[in-house]
């Protein structure tokens, strides 16, 4: 395009071209007959052709207008589709979204608000992660990450964290195991028994909460078997390799052949949160945060079927 034409010359050359007439374009336009006309002869200077063949009575397209004529429809089509696109971005309508998530969220919340966020801003691609809360944290503070839905994530600097759900750690035994049966434990009632656990590389806040309740009762942990996520856990319990202390939503697919029972005694409890950098005040970071419960004081109580993990 010649420097100096701009889009909204094709607007009015477009106008006088559908009516060959200045009085009725000028009135489509809603601006004055002789605006229209400088306008018009502006766009042919700065092309340098002559557009329109003028009489008193007639006004007919000249070889150069009717190719502009094609051109022009096209030329402002792109224009509009793409400064559409301009604005779906800048408001968070349109993008990619790159999530993190500890598979343990499976069963909760959180990924339905992703779910709802897809369904209003279809144009969004959301590329999901998973992993160790301590691998999305750092993910997202070098940026190749825009948010993460983490469990008891360590301070990451350059980050933001939102609660968003709280719930209580129970412990899991063997279905043979002698405490079976009983209706609570506590801490020092677990403390001789062998422990299935993540390592503590998932994350360090993570860890010390999730042992919180052997460690209160002045306890040392015996971990025995190590596993990345709490199906594998919750499987090794099962095959009577120790016990573990879990948060109740990782229990939620657990084998039949382990017993889950409330902990005493204790105030431990895990929060998931959202995990943002400092200052990202993007729409399409802002539209998924909207969309996702922020109740720290609640308790997850359904048990849908997903398997969870860490």
């Amino acid at each position: 395009m010649n420097t100096g034409v701009e889009l909204r010359h094709l607007r009015y050359f477009q106008a006088v071209a559908d009516e060959l007439h200045f009085g009725r374009a000028a009135a489509r336009l809603h601006i004055a007959q002789p605006a229209l006309t400088q306008q018009i002869q502006r766009l042919e200077t700065l092309l340098g052709a002559r557009l329109f063949d003028r009489t008193s009575r007639t006004v007919a397209l000249t070889p150069a207008g009717l190719v502009l004529r094609d051109r022009a429809a096209a030329l402002l089509g792109h224009a509009e589709r793409d400064l559409a696109e301009v604005t779906r971005i800048g408001q968070g309508g349109q993008g990619t979204l790159h999530l993190g998530f500890v598979p343990s969220v499976l069963p909760l919340e959180p990924l339905r608000g992703v779910r709802e966020f897809r369904e209003r801003f279809p144009l969004v691609q959301v590329d999901l992660t998973e992993g160790f809360t301590s691998h999305l944290m750092e993910r997202l503070a070098n940026g190749t990450l825009d948010m993460a839905i983490v469990r008891d994530p360590d301070t990451q600097p350059g980050t933001v964290t939102t609660p968003l759900i709280t719930e209580p750690f129970v412990a899991v035994l063997p279905a043979d195991h002698p405490d079976a049966g009983r209706t609570a434990l506590t801490g020092a009632d677990l403390a001789d028994n062998p422990l299935v656990f993540f390592p503590r590389a998932a994350g360090g806040l993570a860890y010390d909460k999730n042992l919180a309740p052997l460690l209160e009762s002045g306890h040392r942990p015996h971990v025995v078997q190590e596993a990345t996520n709490w199906t594998i856990i919750l499987y090794l319990v099962a095959a009577g390799l120790g016990i573990t202390i879990a948060p109740r939503s990782a229990t939620f697919t657990a084998p039949d052949s382990v017993r889950i029972i409330p902990l005493t005694g204790t105030e431990a409890a895990t929060t998931i949160y959202t995990a943002t950098r400092e200052a990202d005040d993007r729409p399409l970071v802002h539209n998924l945060r909207a969309l996702l419960p922020n109740r720290p004081g609640s308790r997850p109580d359904q048990q849908p079927g997903t398997s969870p993990d860490e």
